[in-house]
């Protein structure tokens, strides 16, 4: 497939369909609403060579992406895509309910039945984009951001890596869990140990931070804490085991547990819910290895988070130094429309819908 070279503003910036690695059946509709195609082949018949502009909306405050997919995507598999104008906002604008993010001006004939197929990449797009821009955004206090670590391997098809894994980076998030996820902009996967590492090691978490070490000797040095369900008693094991050479370690206990710690010390119960990677947890945690000089040490918390429950950790002051999140930046909840509103350059619109212009648009030039 030979490569599309886009450009806006005269500055080639965009990604193009050599990324995408689209599939070719898009062409033959497959992946099109029937209707769609229908529609495409009465207007071939009864309405030919009408001039149509289509516009695309959405209904909430979010951050946009999937733009670059799309525009690929038309000049990849619309008709004489040469004879198309696109305008359109760039990935990461932030956008307003019912701002137009992008306008198609062409004969429908070319490019219509492509418009279920453009609405869908829209909406994933923009809605990872979103959730994980309102996390970053959560993660931030007085001045200073929190990393945020996108997991979101384990929740959602393999296929939706990529995409996901860039519309994460424009949200915010530089720190990937696999390397698809980090493909379409240019970087690798991180990650340290799981479960299944200290398992292997009998539940012997130096052991098994030992060996981490001893293979991937370049990479900061992270421990997993909460296997054994006593993330305070192992921690502080693998903080006297390496010092200095501990980097962080993973707080990932699930919410059905209640960590070892709260069965030592019941006179502090009752007045929380002590599940879970908690706040009263995590500020032991940290207050028994600053107690031993491990004030260097990181708390990385994973398991559940998303944008209430950070926004909620960072009011309280709990001490954590890098979040983990996964299914919760993966939720679609935000729906594109594409609406054709202008025939021959007239209005020509279902009732309610009507041609809005956005001066923030930018024509797209090939």
């Amino acid at each position: 497939m030979k490569e599309i070279t886009l450009k806006l503003k005269g500055e080639i910036k965009r990604l193009t369909n050599k990324t995408f690695k689209f599939d070719d059946r898009i062409k033959e509709g497959w992946f099109s609403a029937v209707y769609f195609l229908k529609t495409r082949e009465i207007v071939e018949k009864y309405r030919p060579n009408n001039t149509v502009t289509m516009q695309f909306f959405q209904k909430e405050h979010a951050v946009l992406c999937g733009t670059d997919e799309v525009i690929a995507l038309i000049h990849t598999f619309a008709k004489n895509p040469e004879n198309l104008e696109i305008r359109s906002l760039e990935d990461g604008d932030k956008i307003k309910p019912f701002e137009t993010v992008f306008t198609i001006t062409g004969r429908y004939e070319d490019f219509g039945y492509l418009e279920g197929i453009i609405d869908g990449i829209l909406a994933r797009r923009t809605s990872v984009a979103t959730n994980v821009y309102n996390v970053v955004k959560a993660a931030r206090k007085s001045g200073v951001q929190k990393p945020i670590i996108f997991m979101g391997d384990r929740d959602d098809h393999y296929t939706q890596q990529a995409g996901d894994g860039y519309a994460a980076y424009i949200g915010g998030s530089k720190a990937q869990a696999t390397h698809a996820m980090n493909e379409w902009w240019g970087k690798q996967g991180m990650g340290t140990m799981p479960h299944a590492l200290i398992q292997l090691f009998q539940g012997d978490v130096v052991e098994a931070t030992r060996a981490y070490k001893e293979t991937f000797p370049e990479d900061e040095l992270m421990a997993l804490v909460d296997y054994n369900n006593d993330v305070i008693t192992d921690a502080l094991k693998v903080a006297r085991a390496f010092g200095s050479e501990l980097k962080g370690v993973r707080v990932d206990t699930s919410r059905t547990m209640v960590d070892r710690y709260f069965s030592r010390n019941p006179e502090i119960m009752g007045s929380f819910d002590p599940r879970g990677a908690n706040p009263t947890l995590l500020f032991a945690l940290r207050e028994a290895l600053n107690k031993e000089g491990f004030q260097h040490i990181k708390i990385i918390a994973t398991g559940g988070f998303n944008a209430e429950r950070i926004q909620v950790y960072e009011e309280a002051g709990v001490p954590v130094d890098i979040y983990g999140v996964g299914g919760s930046l993966l939720k679609l909840n935000i729906g594109f429309t594409g609406d054709n509103v202008l025939l021959n350059g007239e209005h020509e619109a279902k009732a309610g819908r009507r041609f809005r212009d956005n001066p923030r648009l930018e024509l797209v030039e090939f």
